[in-house]
């Protein structure tokens, strides 16, 4: 059983409905076994700034997928719900990411474990904190990073995906 940490975004047309419908797929998924989701978090455009805030979440995942076949299926989810790359870190309906897979390391160019940019995140930080709070990432505990972290532009709203 692999214990994973995917990260879901989305700011174009319906972002509520983009993820829940992203995290319906997953949980439906067979080779899923456990699922639970933080709450959502609406957040300031990161990179590329001339779009729409975001609303973000995570997942904590038991699956049987391996590595490379859960990032298929995070693909998967894209293209169905017809996430376009057109311009670095721009709009998108929807964006799942693997943070972390395991303790496994990878520095291949298809998949980089840990994701190597979620310490600098706060919209990843947080909601990964809310589902586990005695997460390491990289030897680090998540409580030293979101002690420090920096939360402007980022919103917890009330209601999460049911």
């Amino acid at each position: 059983m692999n214990r994973t940490y995917l990260s879901l975004g989305s700011n174009i047309g319906d972002r509520r409905g983009h993820l829940r419908d992203a995290c319906q797929m997953i949980q439906q998924h067979p080779q899923t076994i456990a699922c639970q989701k933080s709450s959502l978090y609406e957040t300031d455009p990161v990179g590329y700034l001339d779009q729409d805030t975001f609303l973000n979440m995570a997942v904590e995942l038991d699956t049987t997928l391996e590595a490379y076949g859960l990032l298929a299926f995070c693909h998967e989810i894209e293209a169905t719900l017809k996430r376009k790359r057109v311009i670095r870190w721009g709009p998108r309906s929807i964006d799942v990411d693997i943070l972390l897979f395991n303790d496994q390391k990878s520095s291949e160019k298809e998949l980089i474990l840990p994701h190597p940019r979620m310490k600098e995140r706060g919209f990843v930080i947080l909601p990964l904190y809310e589902l586990n709070p005695l997460l390491m990432i990289d030897g680090e505990p998540i409580e030293t990073l979101y002690h420090h972290l920096k939360t402007e532009g980022i919103r917890k709203l009330d209601q999460g995906i049911d």
